[in-house]
């Protein structure tokens, strides 16, 4: 590896992995709001700050999370480590970034069952009706960056279609295929210029050999899992899958994860809505949300040990891929077949979340006038009055043990 990011080698000053983590210590703790909001936070602290990479250099990162399945902001974070400290700075910046918030979501799995009382049932009502603001929220938000014309729309309602009609993981990654597909025959006229280079530090063998095991463990898990009868594996196999085809934001892990722990029978509905409103409540990564859902895995492993497996699981493919694709980077995204496959992709996955809010998130949380009454306030204080996440989420809490005393 070498310490230059761009096209006139300008020298990256290199640190110490304790550095690295110290500042993403800090962002882990005080990161609120979800992965544009973290991009900024970054932007702020390392950019501006610290200065650790230019903005060219920056936005090049940012590109390029965005163009690749996985968690956005763990991704620029991951690479910003690597370039800073070398592997340790990489390992240290996901760790910082993402322990906080892992921990806490862990630590509520783990007190779940304190949850009996009217109280505890209220609080839970209440973080099932925020998730249904704040995917909504998603949906919009993306539905108006992703999907600007009629063609991208049409390619979002045709994902709503095929993930109706097939359901599962099956339904998602055909909704995808036929996303991108669709793109290359119907968004090639909104081509961008190219005008930032990016020249990352890592060697096109090594992202090849990247490359290789990515797709070695997405296609050879299922069949050790089978094999070996491992719950074990099949829980990470799960994890892993839904880490490995998460396009365009963190939000869209939910119908994945759905599909893979909730219809498995391994996490009940209830427990996941009320666990992925909680998400919203803390710092860091949405992926952290494995982290409690590997906690409450219903055959064993499950606790700290399933939290830990499904955390590493729903990472490890964002991570390989990213290393993957940094050597050739530069050269596809300039194409436009990648940029008009990427369009539809990223349409169809707005398809996909729309149909996630429905169902699961609406039909479990939605019984009543109430609870919609509350979902709605919700949305309108997190899209109206730009509420922060966490507080909308204590208000809802709120308002879920008054409807429960009602």
């Amino acid at each position: 590896m070498t310490d230059t990011t761009s096209h006139d080698q300008r020298q990256i000053t290199r640190g110490s992995a304790a550095e690295v983590l110290a500042a993403f210590l800090k962002l882990g703790l005080t990161s609120f709001g979800g992965p544009i909001a973290h991009l900024g936070y970054f932007r702020d602290e390392l950019v501006l700050r610290r200065k650790w990479i230019d903005e060219k250099g920056y936005a090049d990162l940012v590109a390029l999370s965005q163009f690749l399945p996985g968690p956005a902001s763990s991704q620029v974070g991951f690479a910003l480590g690597l370039l800073r400290g070398g592997p340790l700075g990489a390992f240290a910046a996901w760790a910082a970034f993402t322990l906080p918030s892992a921990i806490l979501l862990t630590l509520f799995a783990l007190g779940a069952a304190a949850f009996g009382g009217p109280v505890g049932s209220g609080i839970i009502t209440g973080l099932k009706i925020v998730a249904v603001a704040i995917v909504a929220q998603a949906v919009w938000g993306m539905a108006k960056n992703l999907c600007p014309d009629r063609e991208r729309a049409t390619i979002a309602l045709g994902a709503v279609l095929i993930v109706v009609l097939l359901a599962g993981s099956l339904g998602q990654v055909a909704a995808i295929a036929a996303g991108a597909a669709a793109g290359l025959l119907f968004c090639r006229n909104h081509h961008e210029a190219i005008t930032s280079h990016i020249n990352f530090p890592v060697s096109r063998t090594f992202g090849a050999i990247s490359l290789a095991l990515f797709f070695a463990l997405l296609f050879g898990l299922p069949i050790v899992a089978t094999a070996t009868s491992s719950q074990g594996l099949a829980v990470f196999d799960s994890f892993y899958r839904a880490g490995s085809l998460v396009f365009g934001g963190g939000h869209v892990v939910l119908p994945l994860l759905e599909t893979e722990v909730v219809r498995s029978g391994w996490v009940s509905h209830d427990q996941f809505l009320a666990g992925y409103g909680a998400a919203q409540a803390v710092p860091g990564p949405l992926f952290t949300f494995a982290a409690y859902l590997g906690t409450l895995l219903g055959p064993a492993p499950n606790g700290l040990i399933g939290a830990s497996i499904a955390l590493v699981a729903i990472f490890l493919p964002g991570f390989l891929i990213l290393l993957g694709v940094i050597p050739f980077w530069d050269s596809f995204r300039k194409r436009d077949s990648a940029q008009a496959l990427m369009r539809g992709a990223n349409a169809a996955v707005v398809g996909i979340l729309g149909a996630a809010l429905y169902d699961p998130v609406f039909t479990s949380a939605i019984v009543g006038p109430r609870q919609f009454a509350l979902a709605l306030s919700c949305f309108v204080l997190l899209m109206a009055w730009k509420a922060a996440p966490w507080i909308v989420v204590l208000i809802a809490a709120a308002g879920g043990v008054l409807i429960g005393a009602t």
